[in-house]
């Protein structure tokens, strides 16, 4: 059974997301796209490579300026939509946390350490943790089922692990909306299973809005609420799998 849509978290109004490539010349993915992301949902974005995917996620987080139209955020669910790109850092920061492509560094921090990195919107100047600061820390890494590792290196950790402390980093920020791109991407089969659970779960139990990248469609297809599929600029095909499949689009895609 299809989980109800809930309220609109993020909404894009005729956005274009590209790069310029050379004066006066730039790159466009995806154009004039329109949609919107809904709370309490896992949302996966597919696309063959050079699609843009990576481009688009990172424009809808607010990392880079869109070519064209614009990203709209929710304060809260069911709260009013504002300019996205158009917030402080530090109000944007409270609303839509990323986490991003890349093999955690060999850092000697502790895995509480990274995930208390997450209450900076919240710390101040000095980064000092309050009691309620220490304990959504705690939290966030309970919710990743991290707190036998809490103490320990970052560096000693596995691929799969080092995802799931930067997850928790992300939980501790407290954000509606969570962004990922490729989450993924460095697992074997069984922690790919895994880490979709857990993000289904932080969407469906935990009221989060999860907007996410992959390459791997078999986990989107069996986990996704909705899906988004781009297959050109102009053409980027949003519904349940449900929906795709009965359209015909998921087939084309992967050949079947």
């Amino acid at each position: 059974m299809e989980k109800a849509a809930g309220n609109t978290m993020i909404e894009l109004r005729n956005l274009t997301v590209g790069y310029h490539s050379g004066r006066n010349r730039r790159r466009v993915v995806v154009e004039n796209l329109c949609g919107s992301v809904e709370s309490n949902r896992l949302t996966c974005l597919m696309g063959r490579n050079g699609t843009g995917k990576s481009t688009l996620l990172r424009t809808m987080a607010a990392l880079q300026e869109p070519l064209g139209g614009e990203v709209l955020a929710a304060e809260g669910d069911g709260g009013s939509l504002r300019s996205l790109h158009g917030l402080a850092p530090a109000l944007r920061a409270k609303l839509v946390s990323v986490v991003l492509t890349g093999r955690v560094g060999n850092v000697r921090f502790t895995v509480r350490d990274i995930v208390a990195m997450g209450r900076t919107p919240y710390t101040g100047f000095f980064g000092i943790l309050s009691a309620d600061d220490r304990r959504m820390v705690d939290e966030a890494i309970g919710m990743v089922g991290m707190e036998m590792l809490a103490d320990r290196l970052i560096g000693t950790l596995s691929d799969g692990e080092r995802q799931k402390v930067m997850i928790a980093r992300a939980l501790a920020q407290q954000t509606p909306v969570m962004m990922l791109d490729e989450p993924t991407a460095f697992l074997d089969y069984p922690g790919r299973i895994e880490m979709m659970r857990l993000l289904r779960s932080l969407a469906h139990d935990h009221g989060k809005t999860i907007f996410l990248s992959t390459h791997d469609y078999e986990q989107a297809v069996a986990m996704a609420d909705t899906i988004w599929l781009i297959s050109s600029p102009s053409d980027v095909a949003m519904g349940s799998p449900r929906q795709l499949l009965d359209a015909g689009v998921l087939q084309r895609y992967s050949g079947t």
